[in-house]
């Protein structure tokens, strides 16, 4: 399964549009800069005259600047905001391990269902063939014999019969081994059976052989959606072929529950981003105080003169004033500018804005991590009843596989009951059925706490 998850890490296309969104949030670090220079150009109509000439043109260029750090605020505030997005990516990232993983579980859970129905088909058939004996007056020892092989051979290669890593399944295997050793000893001392068989019991043999190969037909045909809904989760063809073991084995050290609540509380990924928005909003807040302090300008006006012929021009007594002629050098004029934020109520908004929100996000964050241990403890909760229920089911399939054996020893020799085997037969593929399925919930309960984590 871990192959599965790195390829779905890598190829799933909802994750990978959240991953661009997250490397689009990146580049707000990079449009953090300076305002662009101003340029002013100007041409005079009709050329001004002035004493040192006439002036044609004049060009200005100003440069505004921030107050001190405000720069470094802007860019800090956009890289939070960045991180709170691959925080988001994450989470998204975790919800589709998520569904890789239980959708994982759930082939593996049909496939296994379809191997112990394979198996419990083989007991029905060597039941038949033990029926068919007893009702042609045969020896049954044989048939017997192939029954007790069934079962025993059906219990060995469930995928339940290994162990769990959970500190489960020591005991079954020795229980098994008295078991076989009992009934081998009874089963060849055993000669035919006393009384024949019914007509009846051979029917409603071949009735319930003929229902589980019909279910183990739909299996197969329910199988395809499944192995449509992995392939696509995996950003794959839905006919790609799909490995599933048939093993299910879930290894914890002692005290895992208290390393990994307090691993959710540190990596998980709402959390984080949260935690990240909060710092931005803290980053915000002081923007909003820098913006209220003045901006700087500084610039270069630069005038162009062309030089004036010497003339006299009317004077103020009604004579001729003489004008001599104009140099016509260019000027340079230094500049400086800076900006009066005087209307305070604007900032003053923008401060208490950025402190709700900073605020509103503690009181998020406290509630997720409230809700997270909630639902820590409802998972574990479920974890220590599934396997609490594992236990149970070990020693009921255990007790039932003895008691079908014996029963079937009893209706080979004695004529006992075959309403009786059947009704244990049932109860033993309940059991095995019910084992699977709860071994299957424990894993994906499993499975919903490394989600809490974050990968």
């Amino acid at each position: 399964m871990e192959d599965y998850l790195e390829l779905a890490a890598e190829n799933n296309p909802g994750l990978q549009g959240s991953f661009k969104i997250y490397q689009a949030s990146l580049e707000k670090t990079n449009q953090v800069s300076l305002e662009s220079p101003q340029l002013n150009i100007g041409v005079f109509t009709r050329p001004m005259e002035l004493l040192m000439g006439n002036q044609r043109a004049e060009a200005s260029v100003m440069q505004m600047f921030p107050w001190f750090g405000m720069l470094k605020t802007q860019k800090d505030e956009a890289t939070l905001m960045a991180e709170a997005k691959y925080e988001e990516f994450r989470q998204q990232r975790n919800l589709i391990l998520y569904q890789v993983k239980e959708t994982y579980f759930q082939l593996q859970q049909l496939q296994n269902t379809i191997d112990i129905t394979a198996s419990n088909l083989e007991i029905l058939k060597s039941l038949e063939e033990l029926a068919v004996i007893r009702y042609q007056g045969g020896n049954t020892s044989e048939a017997v014999s192939s029954v007790s092989n069934a079962v025993r051979s059906s219990s060995r290669n469930s995928p339940n019969a290994s162990s769990d890593g959970m500190g489960m399944g020591g005991s079954s295997a020795s229980s098994s081994s008295r078991t076989s050793v009992s009934s081998g000893s009874g089963m060849s001392s055993m000669a035919s059976g006393g009384a024949s068989g019914k007509l009846t019991d051979v029917l409603r043999l071949q009735v319930q052989i003929k229902a589980l190969e019909s279910d183990l037909q739909q299996m197969e045909v329910d199988k395809k959606p499944l192995l449509a809904k992995f392939n696509q989760l995996l950003g794959r063809y839905k006919t790609e072929q799909v490995y599933i073991e048939s093993a299910i084995s879930t290894e914890r050290t002692l005290d895992w529950e208290i390393a990994m609540l307090e691993e959710i509380l540190v990596s998980n990924p709402m959390l984080l981003m949260l935690e990240k928005e909060g710092l931005a909003y803290q980053k915000q807040g002081e923007m909003a105080k820098l913006e209220g302090k003045p901006m700087f300008g500084l610039g270069l006006n630069y005038m162009v003169f062309s030089p004036r012929a010497e003339m006299g021009v009317p004077g103020s007594m009604g004579g001729i004033d003489y004008m001599p002629a104009g140099m016509g050098n260019n000027m340079f004029m230094p500049m400086a500018t800076v900006s009066l934020p005087i209307y305070r109520k604007k900032y003053k908004a923008m401060e208490t804005e950025s402190k709700l929100y900073w605020e509103a996000n503690e009181r998020q964050k406290e509630d997720l991590q409230r809700n997270l241990e909630t639902e820590f403890e409802t998972i574990l909760a479920s974890i220590k009843d599934t396997e609490r229920k594992i236990r149970l089911l070990n020693d009921q399939i255990e007790l039932t596989e003895q008691t079908l054996e014996l029963s079937v020893t009893s209706y080979a020799t004695e004529g006992s009951s075959f309403e009786e085997i059947m009704n244990i037969q049932r109860e033993l593929l309940d059991f095995r059925l019910n084992l699977l399925n709860t071994r299957i919930e424990r894993e994906i309960q499993f499975a919903r706490i490394e989600t809490l984590v974050g990968f």
